[in-house]
């Protein structure tokens, strides 16, 4: 079984910075892509960044420039640093992962818990 554990959320003024982790636990896995999305009040759920196995990533436009994905495979951990916040980057985010676990290379799909980011004007 394997379980995503999200860390990082918090308040923060416009213009500051938070990062973002997302750990994946367990045992016989093996991660695939690791995304960041995001839900703010009242709006649909929206991918902001991915990155792959290979580390190609890439980013919604309204967060380019700005926010940057990482990870580490050894950690089996991404991250995500949001640098110059505004206001309207409030939300719940949310780290998804994909993968193969067991001898059959079973696919799965998980989603942490969600963290919660406010930015204050």
């Amino acid at each position: 079984q394997v379980q995503l554990v999200e860390s990082g959320g918090g308040l923060v003024q416009a213009g500051g910075s938070l990062r973002l982790s997302c750990a994946a636990s367990g045992s016989g896995f093996s991660i695939n892509a690791m995304d960041w999305y995001r839900q703010a009040p009242g709006k649909q759920r929206e991918l902001v960044a991915g990155i792959a196995s290979s580390g190609n990533t890439n980013y919604a436009n309204s967060v380019k420039g700005r926010f940057t994905i990482s990870r580490d495979n050894a950690k089996n951990t991404v991250y995500l640093q949001m640098n110059s916040l505004k206001p309207e980057d409030t939300a719940v985010y949310y780290c998804r992962a994909d993968g193969t676990i067991g001898p059959r290379k079973r696919y799965f799909e998980l989603w942490g818990q969600g963290t919660l980011v406010t930015v204050s004007s």
